[in-house]
């Protein structure tokens, strides 16, 4: 027992090599790698940053052949710090038990990597250090990969509905022909146009302004079922790979951007401009509004009285 409690605070490096078995793997390690991370659950960790440090083993498959001192055959060290900072320039996160999860299902991308330790731990929480502990295995033995985790998306068409689009008898019309098409679809809309409160107050306000806008999503919904709300990045891509009408309701998306938009909820087309940007999507209309005049993605202006296709 006395040696099962050691080693359930010792290094990730102890417990790989007192779990490895009759056949160890050869291991690359990161200790006390620390990065000022916004992150946690509480409404006091967000806008602040704050040390998490990682430690990190990884033990990885040999070699069929010599090294020779070349380091495109063996798994680097800056893959596994790569997989840190892809993670943290993603989203913002709430959970240490999210974070740890996603860095070791992207080190274990990998085709070296066999098993991975991940460790990570917040510093600036209290007396001592608060943290987490995951150990994943690579379920398949992969030799060759060609597209890292997330890499095959849909590409959306989304759909900005100014409230007079919103209010037309056309809106069945134009789901019924979008449904025809073989192009997952995402609709915005802004406020309702009540005015809202105000609170003089940048963040609450901003809150305030995207429940608003949450709103009339709702309102958007109850119009035709086929239109489902949704306020996570893991919603939308089972919606839109299973051919489901979003809704798309900003808050959460918004809020945990680690590049926010630097447009106000207000301006809900810019929003929804921001918003196909960072979806990647293969187009932007906007039915019954002016569309934004920069942007990435293609954009098409739609009138209330026309057909939408």
């Amino acid at each position: 027992m006395t040696n099962e409690v050691r080693l359930a605070f010792a290094h990730p490096s102890e417990r790989s090599e007192a779990t490895s078995g009759d056949d160890p793997l050869d291991r690359i390690s990161l200790r006390d790698h620390i990065v000022d991370v916004d992150i946690g659950a509480f409404q006091a960790e967000r806008g602040t940053t704050q040390r998490i440090c990682f430690n990190i083993v990884v033990e990885v498959r040999s070699l069929s052949a010599p090294v020779e001192d070349d380091v495109d055959r063996i798994l680097s060290y800056d893959r596994v710090t790569e997989a840190i900072a892809f993670e943290l320039a993603a989203e913002r996160l709430n959970l240490l038990e999210t974070l740890a999860a996603k860095v070791a299902d992207r080190i274990l991308f990998e085709p070296q990597a066999k098993r991975v330790f991940v460790r990570i731990e917040k510093l600036d929480r209290g007396p001592g250090a608060l943290g987490v502990e995951i150990v994943r295995s690579r379920k398949t033995d992969l030799t060759a990969v060609n597209e890292a985790p997330g890499d095959k998306v849909p590409h959306p068409r989304v759909i900005f509905l100014s409230n007079e689009a919103l209010r037309s008898s056309n809106l069945t019309g134009w789901v019924d022909q979008l449904e025809k098409e073989d192009i997952p679809v995402i609709f915005c809309v802004g406020a309702d146009g009540v005015p809202t409160s105000q609170t003089g107050h940048a963040m609450t306000q901003r809150r305030i302004d995207l429940l608003a806008i949450e709103q009339n999503a709702w309102v958007l919904a109850s119009k035709d079922a086929r239109c489902v709300v949704v306020s996570t990045r893991t919603e939308l891509d089972w919606a839109m790979k299973n051919k489901q009408f979003c809704v798309w309701a900003p808050s959460k998306i918004v809020l945990d951007a680690v590049d926010g938009p630097s447009v106000q909820p207000r301006d809900a087309v810019a929003l929804a401009g921001w918003f196909a940007e960072e979806l990647q999507a293969y187009q932007l209309w906007v039915v019954g509004e002016n569309p934004p005049k920069l942007s990435a993605v293609g954009v098409r202006a739609v009138a209330v009285d026309q057909s939408i296709l």
